[in-house]
């Protein structure tokens, strides 16, 4: 699976993005959320995956961050809901906009979206409203987005930094606690990249 993609934007289209990483041109799926922080063609822009197979082959979706992966990741396990829909509801607003209309219960805010009616739209109020109460606090921030990222984004890119590419690092990363401090995981991704012979820098 395909996690993570770091390159030279080729292409910047309405709903989608290629990018260049290591001589392959990878085609993304954006909402539009996400395409406002894609820089233009000729720029570097690094952008979270998820990978969806089917029979008649495999697409890559893009996202700025974690957070917006993580809910299209929940979206498309709605009945009913697959992923160009998916797309086009986190098009529809930000991460936390759109988390405080599902804690809210506010259907009507999804039905605005093309292609879900009012049934569709109660769906995925019931099936994600318990599942994604714990992602906001109080206030009705995503408690994921603290200031300046998670142990895990900065960790990433520390390793990065390192030589390690964004893929390898996130391989690295995987099984280790995300909101642990940057340093600490660093350093036990090290020890796992000696353990398997990886050093970064190729």
């Amino acid at each position: 699976m395909i996690a993570a993609v770091r390159g030279e934007v080729l292409v910047r289209r309405g709903d989608h993005i290629i990018v260049e990483a290591s001589g392959v041109g990878y085609r993304l799926t954006v909402s539009s959320e996400t395409l406002r922080s894609v820089p233009a063609a000729g720029q570097e822009a690094f952008l979270h995956c998820e990978t969806i197979g089917r029979d008649d082959g495999i697409s890559l979706y893009g996202f700025s961050s974690e957070e917006e992966r993580d809910l299209f990741v929940e979206l498309i396990g709605v009945s009913g809901i697959g992923p160009k829909v998916a797309v086009a509801v986190l098009s529809g607003g930000s991460v936390r906009d759109l988390l405080q209309a599902i804690v809210a219960g506010d259907a009507k805010r999804f039905q605005a979206v093309p292609g879900i009616g009012k049934r569709t739209a109660e769906r995925i109020i019931l099936e994600l409203k318990d599942r994604v109460t714990g992602w906001v606090d109080e206030s009705g921030e995503p408690v994921t987005e603290a200031a300046g990222g998670s142990g895990r984004s900065l960790a990433r890119d520390g390793l990065v930094n390192l030589g390690f590419p964004a893929l390898e690092a996130e391989q690295l990363l995987d099984g280790l606690d995300p909101e642990g401090d940057p340093e600490v995981l660093i350093g036990e991704a090290l020890r796992k990249a000696g353990a398997t012979g990886k050093t970064g820098d190729g």
